[in-house]
């Protein structure tokens, strides 16, 4: 690999890595990033998973020394998720996803006006719906599967179920969300590597950017808090409603 496709897959991954760190979203940069350096499909999202896995583990860090994650109540939602990614992942192997493109923005759009109508929404910690194990083993086997499957947004929908059922502030719901990108990330490159569909020299050359955007998203996300994370959330959503929309029109 040339320096004129490692300098800009380099720059793609600092950018991902910084979105995803905040908001989720950073595969709208990466994934596009991997395919225009010439990797087929299967081959660019088993890369993208390892490239963003790192990204992932410098926010999850950074959340971490924030005291921003409540490890004993994730256990479930680990478990839960790392399974159902593994799931979800080898059935893409198999199975055509094209029907998700049409449903998944429109899914989307919804969680981002749904947050928007609702300024207060995250602002503090509310009264939980569900509890630490039900969330866990419900979410985590619904959007790990998708995670795993699919993935566009699966960050998004993350925080805000976590608002939504388990009553998170934001800054929470955002650590607890790259705690669970994470664990469906590495299940998904598990089978992915498997089935030999990962290229280590195009994610070495992103995994740098990440590691980098992936610190410096979380550390600006600690630092500014709701506010910050419901414009940064709000405009990443509205980015992939648009992008996922076009390519299903464009077919």
């Amino acid at each position: 690999m040339d320096l004129t496709t490692m300098l800009p897959l380099g720059l793609a991954g600092l950018c991902a890595g910084f979105i995803d760190a905040i908001a989720g979203g950073g595969g709208l940069i990466s994934l596009p990033a991997l395919l225009w350096a010439g990797l087929p499909p299967h081959l660019a999202l088993g890369t993208n998973k390892l490239q963003s896995a790192v990204g992932t583990t410098m926010a999850v860090h950074r959340y971490h020394a924030a005291r921003l994650i409540d490890w004993p109540t994730m256990t479930v939602a680990i478990g839960a998720t790392a399974v159902a990614a593994a799931v979800g992942t080898g059935a893409v192997l198999w199975i055509d996803n094209r029907v998700l493109t049409f449903v998944v923005p429109w899914l989307l759009l919804a969680v981002a006006l749904y947050v928007l109508r609702r300024p207060a929404l995250g602002a503090a910690d509310t009264p939980p719906r569900l509890s630490a194990n039900q969330f866990g083993a419900l979410a985590g086997s619904v959007l790990g599967f998708y995670d795993g499957f699919f993935g566009p947004g699966a960050g998004a929908f993350w925080t805000a179920a976590s608002v939504h059922l388990r009553g998170l502030g934001l800054p929470q719901a955002t650590a607890f969300t790259k705690v669970v990108n994470l664990t469906s990330n590495l299940a998904a490159l598990a089978v992915f590597a498997a089935w030999g569909q990962v290229d280590p020299a195009s994610a070495g050359a992103m995994i740098v950017g990440q590691a980098v955007g992936g610190r410096l998203g979380a550390g600006l996300a600690v630092k500014h808090g709701a506010p910050f994370i419901r414009v940064v959330f709000a405009g990443v959503v509205f980015t992939l409603v648009a992008r996922l929309l076009w390519q299903a029109l464009a077919g």
